[in-house]
């Protein structure tokens, strides 16, 4: 049974990925403002950085520890999760201009919005913490713990990509004249679903280890297809006044996204 300590290093590792989105706030202490061209390129990065992770990562380490029966039905149910979410709250996209006059209720909307799209992430960095404390060739120590190179991995790679849509909260919330120290509060704030999940995951997979390739199945389903439903077509939207819609840009923030993480895959 995991102790106190393994939840406590878990839950540290989703909000290490939390607190990485503060960081797309950042470039507003410096700029005005942030080209299309960049903001393309950024979410292509995220995009990119994602599915090397859920692939390399999740997936591959899914097929290990069982076969690919149950991890296609982690990814089905993944991908499931997130499709009857949007269902739940579609047309209920979040203004970033709510964030600054929330009322009770609508704080509960935005939260159920930012889950949907945080959580999944948290889902992941728990399952890559399934063999904390096992040790062996793929572990690293670290703190007195004996940490599976997926999770840091797969925290390192979450965290860069939550840079992005730090920026993607944090461009609005500008437009808005919101202080740019409040405006890191609110990229955060976006993020916090995450280590909440991660905890949460973790939890599961420690009392079912049988269903561990279930779990790595569905938090790769999950962000594989966040990033086809969600960040491919954000960053097409964003590009829209750009020649050829910003495909070329969101290409190259693909390819280096990919580029970035497939060294540490194999790490």
């Amino acid at each position: 049974m995991a102790s106190s300590a393994d939840f406590a290093l878990v839950f540290v590792a989703g909000l290490v990925t939390a607190l990485a989105t503060g960081l797309g706030a950042l470039p507003f202490f410096l700029v005005e403002e942030v080209s299309d061209r960049w903001n393309v390129a950024l979410w292509g990065l995220a995009s990119g950085i994602m599915l090397s992770a859920s692939v390399f990562g999740l997936v591959a380490e899914g097929l290990a520890a069982g076969g690919p029966l149950s991890l296609a039905v982690g990814l089905a149910a993944g991908v499931l999760l997130v499709v009857v979410a949007h269902e739940v709250i579609e047309g209920r996209k979040v203004d970033p201009h709510q964030y600054e006059e929330a009322s009770f209720r609508k704080l509960v909307l935005i939260l159920g919005v930012l889950t949907v799209h945080s959580f999944p992430e948290g889902v992941a960095i728990g399952v890559s913490f399934a063999d904390l404390n096992v040790g062996g060739a793929d572990a690293l120590a670290l703190l007195g713990f004996s940490v599976p190179l997926l999770a840091v991995f797969m925290t390192v790679a979450i965290s860069i990509h939550n840079v992005p849509e730090g920026l993607a909260v944090a461009i609005p919330l500008r437009a808005m004249d919101v202080p740019r120290w409040r405006m890191v509060w609110w990229a955060v704030f976006s993020s916090l679903p995450q280590p909440i999940g991660a905890v949460l995951a973790f939890y599961f997979v420690t009392l079912a280890k049988a269903f561990l390739p279930v779990g790595f199945g569905f938090a790769a389903g999950a962000m594989i297809y966040l990033v086809l439903s969600e960040f491919i077509p954000e960053a097409i939207d964003v590009g829209v006044t750009l020649p050829r819609r910003g495909v070329p840009e969101l290409v190259v923030g693909v390819a280096a996204g990919v580029l970035l993480m497939v060294p540490l895959a194999f790490v």
